[in-house]
């Protein structure tokens, strides 16, 4: 379970469809395993939990026989990825590590092209040349977006498990306009995205260029179990202010879920204040508010998100009664969070449990 479980938009559930609807698939199975309603995926505002989404990407892996799932030009046969990690564990710092990465990959036709560049200044600089390749054309502008992003999130969370370090991005930009889920990008990739810009590429320090590698074959075998597509699932790091605020508040539910806390306990427990937040980050309330508006933000819609990302979860897990996670999640009965539920996701919690239980085989 990841921490804090933060949501994946139903415009990402599509775009892993893609390919194997390109490869004539039957994808309702494979949404069934998942336990993802194939209803969910009329609505634009649907969010599936990133245990759903990891179940998915799995199906899929086995289905397309392809690690990326049927999206590239060629076939990207099982194996190809840890081959890539085998080749870069022998190097002695990033540096080298990211450029035999990428090598590797520029070695198959419409493969991924990522490169690693001098940037300005003390800057290093990944670009994306290009997605996967000519089958692009097949896929929407939406989808070969989200392929983009992939790529770019699993370099980056792939470079920060070779040196056993968490790399700061200095900024990330994308040569798209906004997608409708804009918001989740800050939290993904831990820094303001800008968008609309001529290439996908992402700046950071160069001195991590030289952090040595520290994994071996041994921890590798580790991040094999859910690599690569499992690498866009799992959490990542609190970089930005949102996202410690969103620690903070995801903190607190976890707090109040726990089986030793009674019902009573539980129906006057309440989520945090912004007073009581920014008193744990130490910055005035004032500070916090001003922070939180600079990177686009608020507290209650972060309030919000937790809430929804935690309500989707508990619901897709199925076995928290409805009544006692309004109640978690500070909600003083069942039929504001139900007017809440339908505001976040189009359906209403009990429709989203029954939707999402009934595909379980």
């Amino acid at each position: 379970m990841g921490h804090g479980r933060r949501t994946v938009t139903v415009h990402h559930v599509r775009a892993a469809l893609r390919g194997a609807q390109r490869l004539g698939l039957d994808t309702v199975p494979l949404l069934q395993r998942a336990r993802i309603p194939p209803l969910l995926l009329t609505d634009d505002r649907a969010r599936v939990s990133p245990e759903q989404f990891a179940r998915l990407v799995r199906a899929l892996h086995r289905a397309t026989g392809d690690e990326f799932l049927g999206l590239g030009t060629i076939r990207s046969r099982p194996g190809t990825f840890a081959m890539m990690c085998y080749a870069s564990l022998g190097c002695p710092d990033l540096g080298t590590a990211v450029e035999r990465g990428a090598r590797f990959y520029r070695l198959f036709p419409g493969g991924p092209n990522l490169a690693l560049e001098g940037g300005a200044g003390r800057e290093a600089v990944v670009a994306l040349r290009g997605g996967l390749g000519p089958h692009e054309d097949a896929l929407t502008a939406a989808e070969s977006h989200i392929v983009a992003e992939w790529l770019m999130l699993i370099w980056h969370r792939v470079a920060g498990w070779l040196i056993g370090r968490r790399i700061p991005l200095l900024w990330a930009q994308f040569a798209y306009p906004p997608p409708p889920y804009a918001d989740d990008y800050e939290p993904l990739f831990g820094c303001p995205p800008r968008f609309g810009a001529p290439r996908t590429a992402a700046g950071f320090d160069r001195r991590w260029l030289t952090a040595p590698v520290v994994q071996d074959e041994s921890t590798l075998q580790t991040l094999l179990r859910h690599a690569p597509a499992g690498l866009l699932s799992r959490r990542d790091y609190a970089t930005t202010v949102a996202e410690q605020v969103r620690h903070a508040l995801t903190g607190a539910l976890r707090a109040r879920g726990g089986p030793a806390m009674s019902p009573r306990a539980r129906h006057t427990a309440r989520l945090p204040e912004l007073p009581e937040v920014a008193a744990r980050l130490a910055v005035s309330p004032a500070t916090l508010r001003r922070r939180l508006r600079e990177e686009g933000t608020s507290f209650q819609e972060l309030k919000d998100t937790v809430r929804r990302d935690e309500a989707v979860s508990s619901l897709a897990e199925g076995v928290e009664p409805i009544a006692d996670l309004a109640l978690r999640l500070g909600f003083s009965e069942d039929t504001a969070f139900h007017r809440a539920f339908r505001r976040w996701t189009g359906t209403t919690p009990g429709a989203y449990r029954h939707e999402t239980w009934s595909q379980h085989i």
